[in-house]
């Protein structure tokens, strides 16, 4: 038989289309739903919606804020399986298009457990969407429609900022740094997608996701900028180890010791906060828009 799809239009076109079973075919529920969130920037999303009491489990990278590491949790997001989800009894399921393995949501949707999967870009048309699609999961739109207005005010005032920037700073996101090369973010990750909205350019942009980098690329890189996250350089055991790498030293940034941290959620989540991430971020490339009236 055929399966019904459903496809949830928050105003940027259809960015949701969930197969649903055919035995979805009645009257919609009236009960609370019971919600398995997998994902850290929705489940950042539910508490700043303060819809966390339909949480019922959270996947292994939902670990802000600190309450929802208490939640039974399914596992890391992208090796999810069908039994720790069902174990819960949700009624429905929220993840990004970063979740899976596709077998795995695909045992979820022949059940009677709603699926939702949001797109995960990195821009801010993609954290409305979020926002957007779970405002309406937990009958929190109005609270939704605020924090969008809030975060869409924050973005124009940014913008406006940066377009007195006089430069663009070249960032070089370096990532798993303890041994051998480090990794470094090429096009279409997070990394990428927060230093441009940061007023940044990316030092790296000859290929896509992350990758090993040889002495020779950190040094064609040119970068202005390392950028790390606190995690990172607590691993490392402190900025002096960062900036130990081999072949920084002759990069712009290496030389002048400017190496910026910043949480990994708070920098890479791309869910509520990541107007503050972009602000943060954009204020520390551009000290001459911080000190500007």
């Amino acid at each position: 038989m055929m399966k019904h799809r459903r496809a949830f239009t928050l105003g940027l076109g259809a960015i949701v289309v969930a197969p649903l079973s055919t035995r979805a075919q009645k009257p919609p529920r009236t009960e609370a739903p019971r919600i398995v969130s997998v994902g850290s920037a929705l489940t950042e999303i539910v508490y700043a919606l303060a819809a966390e009491s339909l949480l019922v489990g959270v996947d292994t990278t939902s670990l802000y804020p600190a309450a929802a590491r208490a939640l039974p949790q399914v596992g890391y997001m992208r090796a999810l399986s069908a039994e720790g989800v069902l174990s819960l009894k949700p009624t429905l399921v929220i993840a990004t298009t970063a979740a899976g393995p596709t077998s795995t949501l695909d045992q979820l949707r022949a059940t009677s457990i709603e699926v939702l999967v949001l797109p995960d870009h990195y821009d801010y048309d993609s954290v409305v969407a979020k926002i957007t699609a779970v405002g309406h999961a937990t009958g929190r739109e109005a609270k939704a429609e605020a924090m969008i207005a809030r975060g869409r005010a924050e973005m124009a005032e940014l913008a406006s900022r940066l377009a007195k920037a006089s430069s663009k700073p070249r960032v070089l996101f370096l990532l798993s740094m303890g041994g051998g090369a480090p990794q470094a973010a090429g096009r279409d990750t997070a990394a990428d997608g927060i230093i441009r909205l940061a007023g940044g350019t990316n030092a790296i942009d000859g290929y896509s996701g992350y990758r090993p980098l040889t002495p020779e690329a950190v040094i064609a890189s040119h970068a202005d900028v390392v950028l790390v996250t606190r995690q990172t350089v607590e691993a490392m055991g402190g900025i002096a180890a960062v900036l130990n790498q081999p072949a920084l030293s002759l990069t712009p940034a290496g030389r002048a010791g400017k190496v910026l941290q910043f949480d990994t959620l708070l920098l890479l989540g791309f869910g509520p906060r990541m107007p503050q991430a972009a602000q943060e971020l954009a204020m520390a490339l551009h000290p001459e828009l911080a000190r500007a009236p």
